[in-house]
């Protein structure tokens, strides 16, 4: 992993406060710090980090990853940090107080995916964007009205509380609904994770999310994850069961499973999001 030198820059400051975080998996300790952050040009002055120096177990160890950006809402912030976001919004460094995420579902397009910092890219997906209000301004929470497989409601039936979070891969929720779901899709549980037969994709249930009176539907190739190994497919479930406590939880997550297939527009100026059918 390349790693942050402090004497290597000269706009660096010494903050000094002790840090902690725990994430979904994995979690670090450090202190905080505040340097120049520049993102493909735009030059953030005077942000607050966290410097890791102890990260136990072995989560980032194999991540492609050397940090993580939090775009969260400020309520979020470890220590009282403003995030790099909303110094980015009192700048002026964005043209909007927006934020959208693009996440390609082609595993050979040269490009994974795109960050938009201050608008949205109408290249990136069609027809209009839906709006969604914020439920709960921490993560970027937002109520679902219900969760349907193959047509029918089988979850969430009276509605619930679900955050749209770029940090997580796959799609959670409570663990008896995840059981129960992946029963229902016939997921069977091999060596920790859950396996389903490549070659019945097509046949597979359809898993629709009612956001805001509109239905955003998963197809079994878009909730599945296909990988190659010795030339054999080998597709396993998108949903895996997580259970945050009250008074957060509990909180169904789409995670990227669901970003890859819908285009996601994060607007701090309206406490909205914006949803719609991504461009492969």
């Amino acid at each position: 992993h390349s790693k942050f030198q402090p004497t290597q820059s000269s706009t660096y400051q010494v903050i000094g406060t002790p840090f902690s975080i725990q994430y979904g998996t994995g979690s670090l300790t450090g202190i905080i710090g505040s340097d120049r952050v520049a993102v493909q040009g735009l030059a953030v002055s005077d942000q607050q980090f966290a410097e890791s120096i102890s990260e136990p177990g072995k989560a980032f160890l194999d991540a492609e990853f050397d940090g993580i950006l939090g775009l969260a809402y400020p309520s979020l912030a470890v220590d009282g940090v403003t995030p790099v976001f909303d110094n980015m919004m009192a700048q002026n460094l964005v043209e909007l107080p927006i934020f959208s995420v693009y996440m390609s579902s082609n595993p050979e397009s040269p490009q994974g995916g795109e960050l938009l910092f201050g608008g949205f890219d109408t290249s990136r997906f069609t027809g209009p964007l839906n709006w969604v209000p914020v439920t709960q301004q921490g993560y970027w929470q937002i109520q679902l009205d219900n969760i349907q497989l193959a047509g029918t409601v089988i979850f969430c039936a009276d509605g619930c509380q679900a955050i749209v979070d770029t940090g997580t891969s796959l799609l959670t929720g409570p663990t008896k609904d995840i059981k129960e779901l992946q029963k229902l899709i016939g997921a069977v549980s091999v060596d920790g994770v859950f396996a389903v037969k490549c070659s019945s994709l097509d046949v597979m249930p359809e898993l629709t999310f009612t956001i805001n009176g509109l239905p955003y539907t998963l197809s079994a190739q878009a909730y599945t994850l296909t990988e190659y190994a010795d030339g054999e497919a080998f597709c396993t479930s998108g949903f895996q069961g997580s259970d945050i406590p009250p008074p957060t939880g509990p909180l169904w997550i789409l995670g990227d499973v669901f970003i890859r297939q819908f285009y996601t527009v994060f607007d701090r100026g309206n406490n909205v999001v914006g949803l719609a059918p991504a461009v492969p």
